[in-house]
């Protein structure tokens, strides 16, 4: 059965994923992608069922416990979020995160909403303290890549390069 991974959109029965992955399959089946990335003649598809079960154990667990030592190492987090998720609601990960116990938990909480501006438009809002930084992408599912590919990418390159503000 699938699960609505947007709250605003259903799901296509007839389809495998609520995401259209073939642009997404073909690029990374493309030789010279493989050769690019170093994994030779591996067949990527978009949701192993080898990688799935290897996984079950990890279901439902709480893995927040390990997150505030990696903090307290300086260790740059970044907690993104589409504000239309069903699977991973936006409130709940807002939650959670506020709620973790580390030396900047008072800080981080107190620290205000920044709108995040992508081509001068309001793409969601941050939140950052230290190396903690939580960000609502507005108009956005579960997949925000999928949803918001320009701001997606302006994201994971602002972020890597050490700051979402322009």
């Amino acid at each position: 059965m699938l699960q609505p991974l947007d709250i605003r959109k259903p799901c296509d029965r007839r389809k495998k994923y609520c995401y259209d992955f073939s642009d997404m399959n073909a690029l990374l089946n493309k030789k010279s992608v493989k050769e690019a990335l170093g994994v030779k003649d591996i067949h990527f598809v978009t949701c192993s069922k080898v990688v799935f079960n290897a996984m079950l154990m990890d279901w439902m667990r709480n893995f927040e416990v390990g997150i505030p030592r990696l903090l307290e190492d300086g260790i740059k987090m970044l907690v993104y979020v589409g504000e239309y998720d069903l699977k991973c609601n936006w409130i709940g990960n807002s939650r959670w995160v506020h709620a973790m116990e580390w030396s900047g938990q008072k800080e981080f909480v107190a620290s205000p909403d920044v709108p995040f501006v992508v081509d001068g438009s309001n793409a969601g809002l941050y939140k950052i303290h230290g190396p903690l930084t939580f960000l609502k992408v507005h108009d956005a599912g579960h997949s925000v890549p999928m949803d918001q590919p320009k701001v997606a990418l302006s994201m994971l390159k602002r972020w890597t390069r050490g700051s979402l503000a322009q």
